[in-house]
C-alpha cells in the first residue's frame, strides 16, 4: 500500500470527511483491543520500537542502534520482526544465505545483517524462541499496537517530516491510534529529524514532562559519499518515498527522476528495465532503499546504488538511562 497524498496534512480534499465514520470504528476496535488484553511476561527483556502511524518512521534503523548499544552493554540481545511480506510465519530464525525477502520480509534480512533475528506472526512465540536461543532481551520492530506481549520498555518513533499527518485514524488518515492513548503507554518518544512538522512540539503538548523525548538525525553512511553531488534517479517502496527523496537532496545529490512504489513492493524484470533505462537516459546513476534493496537481492541490484542510513543521536546519555530501565542488563 501506497499512503495517500491527503493523509500528510489537514484540509486536503474530501476523504478524510468522508472516511470519518470508518476511522471511528477503527479507533473503536484499536482501544477494545488494548483493554480486553492480558499480556504474556516473558523471562527475558522485551524492548518494542514501534509507531503511531502506518507506513515508515524510521523504525528499523532505531532497533539497530538499540541492538549495538544493548550488546555493548553485554547483553546478548536478539531481534523480533513480523516479517511483513514474507511467508514464513515462524518462530523462524533469519538465515540471510537461505532466506529471501519472499520468505521473512525485507525488514528482517536488513536488521539479520546486525543480530540473530527471528520472524513471528505470534510475537509470544518469537519471544519464546529467541530466549530458548539464549538472548538475554529482545528488540521487536514494530509490535507496539500488539498487546499480546508485556513489553519493558516501549519508545515510539516518529518521523519529523510527517508527525501525525493529517491527525485522523486509519483509513482517513495515518493513525494506526489516537497519539494520546499511544503516548499514554510509551516509555519515550524518539523523533527522527529534521523536524520539519512539529512532532516534539505536538508530542509535549499531548504528554507534557512525563514523557521523554530523544532526537536522532538520519545520516548517510559514510559508504555512500560518492553519492553526494552526483546526479540519480531514485526509487522507494517504502512507506513516505518522499522521504527518501529528500535525504537524497539534502547530501547534495540532484534528484532528476523519483519514482514512488508501494510499500514492500515486489519489483519485476520490466519494471527494473525501465527505471535502469530512465537513469541511463538521463546520465545518472540509479539508486534505492537498503529496503529495496533486500527485496530485490543481489543479482537483481547489481549496478544499483544503495543509500543505507545510521542515526546520530542528540542526548546519547538520556538514550542509555533508557535502556538502563531494563532488567537483567548487565
Amino acid at each position: 500500500m501506497r499512503a495517500p497524498e491527503w493523509w500528510a496534512a489537514p484540509g486536503r480534499g474530501p476523504w478524510p470527511r468522508l472516511l470519518a465514520p470508518l476511522a471511528w470504528t477503527w479507533g473503536l476496535g484499536a482501544r477494545a483491543r488494548v483493554l480486553a488484553a492480558r499480556p504474556w511476561r516473558a523471562p527475558i527483556g522485551v524492548v518494542c520500537v514501534g509507531n503511531l502511524t502506518a507506513g515508515g518512521a524510521g523504525k528499523t534503523p532505531v532497533a539497530i542502534s538499540l541492538g549495538a548499544r544493548l550488546t555493548a552493554r553485554g547483553a546478548r540481545a536478539a531481534f523480533l520482526a513480523h516479517g511483513y511480506g514474507g511467508s514464513a510465519r515462524g518462530p523462524l530464525q533469519v538465515d540471510s544465505q537461505a532466506h529471501g525477502a519472499a520468505d521473512v520480509g525485507d525488514e528482517a534480512l536488513i536488521l539479520a545483517r546486525d543480530l540473530t533475528t527471528w520472524v513471528a506472526r505470534d510475537r509470544r512465540l518469537g519471544v519464546r524462541a529467541a530466549a530458548a536461543a539464549g538472548a538475554s532481551v529482545v528488540i521487536m520492530d514494530d509490535g507496539f499496537q500488539d498487546p499480546s506481549v508485556a513489553k519493558d520498555l516501549s519508545v515510539v518513533v516518529v518521523d519529523g517530516r510527517f508527525a501525525f499527518g493529517n491527525g485522523r485514524l486509519i483509513p482517513a488518515g495515518p493513525l494506526r491510534e489516537r497519539p494520546g492513548d499511544g503516548l499514554k503507554r510509551a516509555d519515550a518518544a524518539i523523533v527522527v529529524e529534521p523536524d520539519e512538522a512539529g512532532a516534539e512540539e505536538r508530542i509535549r503538548n499531548i504528554a507534557g514532562t512525563r514523557l521523554p523525548v530523544v532526537l536522532c538525525r538520519r545520516r548517510p553512511d559514510p559508504s555512500a559519499a560518492h553519492l553526494a553531488g552526483a546526479d540519480v534517479v531514485a526509487f522507494a517502496g517504502i512507506g513516505r518515498p518522499e522521504g527518501f527523496f529528500a535525504t537524497l537532496r539534502e547530501m547534495g545529490c540532484r534528484v532528476r527522476a523519483g519514482h514512488a512504489f508501494p510499500d514492500h513492493h515486489a519489483y519485476g524484470a520490466g519494471e527494473l528495465e525501465r527505471l535502469r533505462a530512465d537513469a541511463r537516459s538521463r546520465g545518472a546513476m540509479l539508486v534505492t532503499t537498503t529496503k529495496d534493496a533486500a527485496r530485490l537481492g543481489p543479482e537483481a541490484a547489481r549496478g544499483i546504488e544503495v543509500l543505507t542510513i545510521t542515526l546520530d543521536w542528540r542526548d546519547e546519555a538520556a538514550l542509555d538511562a533508557l535502556l538502563s530501565q531494563l532488567p537483567g542488563l548487565p
